[in-house]
Formats: structure tokens, C-alpha cells, sequence
């Protein structure tokens, strides 16, 4: 007897657990939102009067992510969990994934998005890269281990379309597009890491053209999958006899099989010879890879030798505008989640006036705590600051490729230039700061795995590795991008900053807002008078040891500069009674702008304290402390 309770017992808990699953489960991301960032914060209809993108309008924009929307819902959103409990693995040579898989490459293939920003002509929609991020944020929202394995495939393809021959763009290009094949970027190798000056991977020339590969490459993420008939790696090696460092790196096609004469495929010496098992996004493979062990691997140059960081690197701001994009929909998931089980678990009972609890009433949503609700609109503040930060620089992207003359390219390729480490790095370390606020939301359920909360804080935790990590980012910020041109790109990105503080002053409701921002830019200029001198005196070690706080200390002010905009946006429309969105969703805005500008934005006076103060201990010296 005993035992049959005990088993129903456990058998009512799982269902429990199971529903409460459910009712938490079913929003990962607000379409309204991400279209009012889209359309009305970033004003996308002003891209559409471009010559590139003449044939789109809203409406067919809108089908675009309607689409997006329904394929998310029915084809990733359901198998998140399944691919985290069932992960990719590594036997005989090869990589087994999820069959979902096989549904993001060839679906996705057929709905566009792999395609949809090229070309026409070669099989794309030439819709704004705007859209496009829209899109794929709705897919990462829905499930962040699918999306990279279309992503790469994307990237890789455009380093061929921009950079190779045009025989090799038809050979390649239109099974990639399809989601027939696959693609990845190949960097990293054992012994180098990020310092890409260290690639050992050899290429030399053969009589017919091509180059015999070999060597090694390891954390290349979907690098294979028994469902793609091919993988077409974007590898960056050495010629034979090419200057050491960066300078002398080429980049080359790699297929996993070559192509027959007779239209077949043969294997290309490429061998898969591990998955890497991670502690999150275990669905999205990351292999590693080892080409030419039987001296026959083939490899095609792209462009040039010795221009293969060049070529790659001209990618580098899509891809770290990607990572910016997953982290930011990782975040959006879990706030969905941690949001409605709050609006579910009762907990408590609110303080009366005497400051005791009325033990007879009943027990308050936990939505209804203070505390609790500091959590949330944490979450939020960061989700939506961050979605609008990358729709951002997806706009200055776009704009910057279809500038009517050379003056708008240089102003829009300087802007983006500017944020791009803020873009990759914002969404990814407050990203993760968010979602393990959310599974505090949970309580005891956030640590467990019946529940969502702890997954999306193991997936969200390789975004602030990606593409550069954020030690990376912060010195390219305070050692390239802040000194860029004599400090021209700096001037102008304020002067962008100053325009939406000039009309936020224009609502008595902002004023205080605009002047707090205002302030918080003029202690960037105190920092940077204490820190400049160290670099014109040639100390670097000095002048960047403490740039990652810099870049937190930075990234609060340009996602703080994003809230206002919202909000003057949000003001605007209650002011005018405009119908589009209701009043709550107006003012929702406006109250997490409030949010961010007095728990968030005031962290920059400490992190300046540091920063105007800089201490020596970060710094080795002769003798070790770290013992």
C-alpha cells in the first residue's frame, strides 16, 4: 500500500510538473514587440524606398514573419527540451543529430532562410538584413540549438558569392541556398585559440588547380550530420612557404565530398573525428575535424592568397550582430517562461500596513512581490533593450549597403563599427545575468531540470564565447573602435546619442531621463581624459586592463541611449492616442525604460570609479600571486 502511494505520489508530481511545464512554456517571444522595434523604433519602411529592397512592403515584410512565426511554433519551438535531452554525439566517423535538424536545413531552405538576403539573381529575396534578424530572432527564440546550422550555412555561402570564382559560386552556392547542403567557418585550432596569427593548417598547390589540405580544426559548430549529403567548409590555412602571422593566411572551399564528374559525390578526406559535449545548446553539434589524413583532401582558394582573414573578417560584423541576436531571443524565452510562472505560483502573502501578514488571506501570486518583479522587469529591461540594440546595427548594416553616396557608406560603416562589440557582448553577458535571474523567479523548480529555466542558462552561456569573447570585444572596443580616426567615430556615435536626448527634453515626462543619460556622457568623456594618457604614453597593458569594465560601463549607456528612444516613441503615441498598440503596451515601455535608467544605468558611477582609478593588480609582475 505504502508503495503504490509512493508511486502515485510520484506519478501526480511529474504530471504537475509536466503541466505547470506547459502553462509556462507556451510564449518564447512577443511578435507585437519585435514588430514595433522593427517598424516603428527603427523605421523600416524608410529602407524600402532603397533601390535594393523597391519590391517589399510591410505587408509582405509581415507575411515574411508570419511565416517565420507559424514554422517556429509547429517545427523547433516543440523539440527544445527534446534536443537538450537528446544531444548530438560522435560514432564511427560520424555526427548523429536530432532529426529536426534535417526540417531547419531543407524547410527552411524552401521558406528562405538561408536565402532571403542575397541576390536575386542567384536565388535570394534581397529582403533588409533588418528583417532577416527579425526573423531568425524569433527562431532563436523558439529553439537556439537550430537556427546556427541555417546561419552558417548562409555565412559561409556569402564568403563564396562576395569572394570566389563564379565557377565555384554555381558549383556550391545553390545546394547551400536549398539547405541541401550545409556550410561552416573553419578558425580555431587546438594550439591557437582566438590568436588566428598561430593557424598551422597547410594548403599546398596542385598541377590541377587546386590545393591538397591538411590539418586540424576543432570547435567547428555544425561541422557534420548524418542528414546533409554534403558540408561545405570555409577553411582558413597556410600556403606552403607564406609569411607567418595573419598576413599570410588564405581561405579556401573544403567539401566534405567532391563532386564527380558524373554528378556524384566522393568522399574529400575530411574526417569528423569528435563532438564536442557541452553544457548547453547540446543539439547544435560542435565537432571537430581533420583534413587530409590520407594525403587527398582538396581544397579551392577563395579570392586571393593571403587575403583570408581579410575576406573573413568582412563577415565578422554579420556574425557577431548573430550572436547578439541568439542571446537576446535565449533571454526572451526564459523572461516568457519565468514571467508566466510568476503569474502562476502563488507564494506568500503581501505585507499589510501594520508591516505583518493577514495569515487569513489567501496567498499572493508571486508576480505580486516587489522583488520579484525587480527580477522581471530586469528581464525585460534587457531582452527588449537588446533586441533593440541589434535591430540597431542589422539598420546601420543596411544602410551602410545601400548608401546613395560615399559620405552616408563611411558615417554608416563607422556607426556600426562603433556598437559591433556592444552588439555581440551586451545581449551575451547581461543575456545570461537575466536568465539566472529568471530561474530565481523559479525558485527550487529554476534548478530543476523539469523545467526550462536551467536549460536556456546552459545555452545561454556559449554567447559571450562566440566570435570573440568578451575580453576580445572589450579590448577591440577600448583599443580600436574608442580611438578610431582620432576619436572621429566616437564624436559621432554622441552626437547620435545627444539628437535622442535633445527630443527626449522635449516631454516633461523624459526630461529627468534625458538629463540622467546626458550626465552618464559626460562621465564618459572624465574616463576617457584619465585613461587616454596611457595609451599616447604607449602603456597598453595599463590602458587596457580594466576594458571589460569599460565595455560594461559603455554597453549601459548605449542600451540606455536605446531605452530613451523606446520611450519617446511609447510617449509619443499616448500623447497623439495612437490606436496601433494599447495603452498598456505603451506605457509597459516607458515603465521598464524607468527600470533600466534607475537600477541599471546607475551601476556606471561604480564601474567609472574603477575605471578612473586604475589599480595595478590585474597587471603580472615578477612574483606570482595567484599561488
Amino acid at each position: 500500500m505504502v508503495t503504490h502511494y509512493f508511486c502515485l505520489t510520484i506519478i501526480i508530481g511529474k504530471l504537475r510538473h509536466q503541466i505547470l511545464y506547459k502553462i509556462m512554456s507556451d510564449k518564447y517571444i512577443d511578435i507585437d514587440t519585435l514588430k514595433y522595434m522593427l517598424y516603428d523604433i527603427h523605421k523600416l519602411e524608410n529602407l524600402l524606398d532603397r533601390e535594393r529592397f523597391v519590391d517589399h512592403d510591410k505587408e509582405s515584410l509581415d507575411m515574411f514573419l508570419d511565416s517565420t512565426k507559424d514554422f517556429a511554433d509547429r517545427e523547433l519551438f516543440p523539440f527544445i527540451k527534446e534536443m537538450d535531452e537528446r544531444p548530438a554525439y560522435h560514432k564511427d566517423g560520424k555526427v548523429f543529430v536530432h532529426r529536426q535538424v534535417e526540417t531547419m536545413m531543407k524547410k527552411g531552405g524552401e521558406l528562405g532562410f538561408i536565402s532571403a538576403p542575397f541576390d536575386y539573381d542567384i536565388g535570394g529575396m534581397q529582403i533588409p538584413l533588418m528583417v532577416h534578424t527579425a526573423a531568425t530572432y524569433i527562431l532563436d527564440a523558439a529553439n537556439n540549438h537550430l537556427p546556427g546550422y541555417a546561419g552558417l550555412t548562409q555565412g559561409a555561402a556569402e564568403l563564396i558569392i562576395h569572394f570566389a570564382s563564379k565557377d565555384l559560386l554555381e558549383i556550391f552556392v545553390p545546394n547551400m541556398l536549398s539547405g541541401k547542403w550545409g556550410g561552416t567557418m573553419c578558425l580555431t585550432e587546438s594550439q591557437s585559440g582566438s590568436s588566428l596569427s598561430e593557424i598551422a593548417t597547410k594548403a599546398i598547390p596542385s598541377q590541377n588547380g587546386c590545393y591538397k589540405i591538411s590539418g586540424q580544426k576543432i570547435f567547428i559548430s555544425g561541422g557534420d550530420n548524418q542528414y546533409a549529403e554534403n558540408i561545405v567548409h570555409l577553411v582558413l590555412a597556410r600556403v606552403e612557404g607564406a609569411s607567418k602571422g595573419t598576413k599570410g593566411i588564405s581561405l579556401f572551399i573544403v567539401p566534405k565530398n567532391r563532386n564527380n564528374s558524373d554528378g556524384s559525390l566522393s568522399s574529400n578526406d575530411v574526417t569528423t573525428v569528435a563532438d564536442f559535449q557541452k553544457m548547453g545548446q547540446k543539439g547544435y553539434c560542435t565537432t571537430h575535424l581533420s583534413f587530409g589524413d590520407k594525403e587527398d583532401c582538396q581544397g579551392w582558394l577563395v579570392g586571393e592568397e593571403n587575403q583570408g582573414l581579410n575576406y573573413m573578417f568582412l563577415m565578422m560584423n554579420a556574425a557577431r550582430i548573430a550572436v547578439g541576436r541568439a542571446s537576446s531571443a535565449i533571454a526572451s524565452a526564459a523572461y516568457y517562461a519565468s514571467l508566466q510562472y510568476a503569474n502562476e505560483r502563488p507564494q506568500g502573502r503581501k505585507l499589510t500596513n501594520n508591516g505583518k501578514k493577514n495569515i487569513e488571506q489567501s496567498q499572493s501570486l508571486i508576480i505580486e512581490h516587489p522583488d520579484v518583479r525587480r527580477m522581471l522587469l530586469l528581464q525585460k529591461a534587457v531582452v527588449e533593450g537588446s533586441m533593440s540594440l541589434v535591430l540597431l546595427a542589422a539598420k546601420y548594416y543596411d544602410l551602410e549597403n545601400t548608401a546613395k553616396s560615399k559620405e552616408e557608406r563611411i558615417k554608416y560603416n563607422t556607426l556600426l563599427e562603433m556598437i559591433i562589440p556592444v552588439v555581440k557582448t551586451y545581449p551575451s553577458e547581461a543575456g545570461a545575468y537575466s536568465v539566472n535571474n529568471g530561474l530565481q523567479v523559479l525558485g527550487g523548480y529554476g534548478f530543476c531540470s523539469d523545467f526550462i529555466l536551467q536549460q536556456y542558462y546552459r545555452d545561454i552561456r556559449i554567447s559571450s564565447i562566440y566570435e570573440g569573447t568578451t575580453g576580445i570585444q572589450s579590448q577591440d572596443l577600448l583599443g580600436r573602435k574608442i580611438t578610431m580616426n582620432n576619436g572621429e567615430g566616437l564624436k559621432l556615435l554622441l552626437a547620435e546619442i545627444l539628437l535622442t536626448v535633445k527630443k527626449a527634453n522635449d516631454f516633461p515626462e523624459l526630461k529627468n531621463y534625458a538629463d540622467s543619460l546626458n550626465q552618464k556622457l559626460m562621465l564618459s568623456e572624465k574616463v576617457l581624459k584619465i585613461l587616454m594618457p596611457h595609451a599616447l604614453k604607449g602603456d597598453f597593458e595599463k590602458y587596457l586592463a580594466d576594458a571589460s569594465v569599460f565595455m560594461e560601463f559603455f554597453s549601459l549607456i548605449i542600451v540606455g541611449w536605446n531605452w530613451l528612444e523606446i520611450a519617446i516613441n511609447s510617449q509619443e503615441s499616448l500623447n497623439i492616442k495612437n490606436n496601433k498598440y494599447s495603452n498598456i503596451f505603451y506605457k509597459s515601455k516607458i515603465e521598464t525604460m524607468k527600470y533600466f535608467f534607475d537600477y541599471e544605468l546607475p551601476k556606471t558611477v561604480s564601474q567609472s570609479e574603477i575605471l578612473m582609478n586604475p589599480s595595478s593588480v590585474t597587471i603580472k609582475k615578477e612574483e606570482e600571486i595567484l599561488i
